[in-house]
Order: structure tokens, then C-alpha cells, then sequence
């Protein structure tokens, strides 16, 4: 269930969603740190895949979930809509190269509330424990993320989900809870 309209979306984050809910409070990680930061996320995907994220991103699920001020102002725009969102891609891809990682977050953050079911559909496969998407607060997920998951993952969900936007997902929790290199999909017979 989204947010009541008077809930802080961090706080409900925080609470429902601990891959979000590192992002509110993650310090831009110091350039001379040979450890990978988030903005690296979208640049090992590629400027090509960019677009189709972006496309991915629900205006009506950003409302819902208060978020669409927060990244209409992080995108430095007067006017978001699907239209913006598709033409201000090579700014924010810039802005990603410049490791810009609120920005990085702030978009990962609208990319994944807009694609819950997705994120349902994979914890379930990964047999995580959820709540319509979200982990518990107290969840240690990486137990449920072993062997060849990501692979597993892709392989399962290619073709029913946007390739950039699955990649992204599979990163995402590769990421933020193992903190481990990029996957990139084997190529299917």
C-alpha cells in the first residue's frame, strides 16, 4: 500500500524498501575511492539503454509515492512529462558521467517504484520474502541471492520486462546488497 499523503516517502522507504532506503541517506562516495558508486549503474548499461529506462518511469506512480516534485526539480526541469523525460536524456547522461550521485539515486528510486511489479515478480521467483515489493526492515536478503541468480533472473524474465530495465533491477540488488561487479547477460541460444 503507497504512502498516506502526509508520510515522508524517505521515512516509507526506509521502513519498506532497505535497497531504496540506503539511497536517502548514502554520502557521494570520495572520487579517489577505487570502489564503484551508483552513477556507474547507468554508464556500464550504456547511453543507448538510458532512453529506454527513462521510458520506463511512471508519472501517475511518482505522484503516488511523492516523488515527482523531488525529481522534476533533481532533473532541472519546469515541466516533467513523458516527452521531457525522452529529451533530457543526454544532460542527464552528462550528469551521470560526472558521477552526480543524487541524481543517480533519485532516478533509480523512480525507475524502481514505477516498476514494482517487475521487483514483485522477481523476488518471488528468488523466492525473497516481500511485501508487495518491499523487503522487511530486518530481512537479510543476500542469503536468497546465491550461485548464478542473476543469470537465473534474466534468463526467466527476458522478453517480459524491457532488457535495460531488468539489467538495471539485477544490478541494483547485485549493488546495494552484495556490492558486487556488474552482470551482463550470456547470450541466449
Amino acid at each position: 500500500m503507497p504512502p498516506a499523503s502526509h508520510c515522508n516517502v524517505a521515512r516509507y522507504v526506509t521502513l519498506r524498501f532497505p535497497v531504496l532506503a540506503s539511497e536517502f541517506g548514502r554520502q557521494t562516495k570520495n572520487q579517489n575511492d577505487p570502489r564503484m558508486v551508483f552513477s556507474d549503474l547507468y554508464l556500464q548499461l550504456g547511453e543507448s539503454q538510458l532512453v529506454p529506462l527513462l521510458r520506463t518511469i511512471s508519472l501517475g506512480k511518482l505522484k503516488t509515492f511523492q516523488m515527482f516534485d523531488r525529481l522534476k526539480t533533481r532533473l532541472h526541469l519546469t515541466k516533467l512529462n513523458n516527452e521531457s523525460l525522452k529529451k533530457i536524456a543526454p544532460k542527464v547522461w552528462q550528469r551521470l558521467g560526472n558521477k552526480e550521485e543524487a541524481l543517480g539515486q533519485d532516478l533509480a528510486q523512480s525507475i524502481l517504484v514505477s516498476n514494482l511489479d517487475m521487483i514483485k515478480a522477481v523476488l518471488d521467483f528468488l523466492a525473497v520474502p516481500h511485501e508487495d515489493g518491499f523487503f522487511a526492515k530486518d530481512l537479510e536478503a543476500t542469503k536468497y541471492l546465491i550461485g548464478d541468480w542473476q543469470q537465473r533472473v534474466y534468463t526467466e524474465f527476458k522478453g517480459k520486462y524491457p532488457d535495460a530495465l531488468l539489467v538495471f533491477y539485477v544490478n541494483h540488488l547485485a549493488f546495494e546488497l552484495l556490492e558486487s561487479p556488474a552482470f551482463v547477460p550470456m547470450p541466449q541460444p
